[in-house]
């Protein structure tokens, strides 16, 4: 059951994140404020990166699991 949650909350983070598509001016600009942290809402924005990736993780795992 807590897989379930997990992968659900995965799917919802790659579903988030690629309604976003960001031109290559605007990347390097983020690429730029994120080196310097110099974002808005930096640790918050930290925060959502860390979840990302470990519910990416998380889904490679349950996919793993399930071969």
């Amino acid at each position: 059951m807590k897989l379930v949650r997990i992968f659900a909350v995965a799917l919802a983070v790659v579903a988030f994140t690629a309604c976003q598509e960001k031109s290559g001016a605007e990347k390097v600009g983020d690429a730029v404020n994120d080196a310097l942290d110099r974002r808005p809402a930096e640790g918050v924005q930290d925060a959502v990166e860390d979840a990302s990736d470990a519910a990416k993780e998380a889904a490679k795992k349950a996919a793993e699991a399930t071969k």
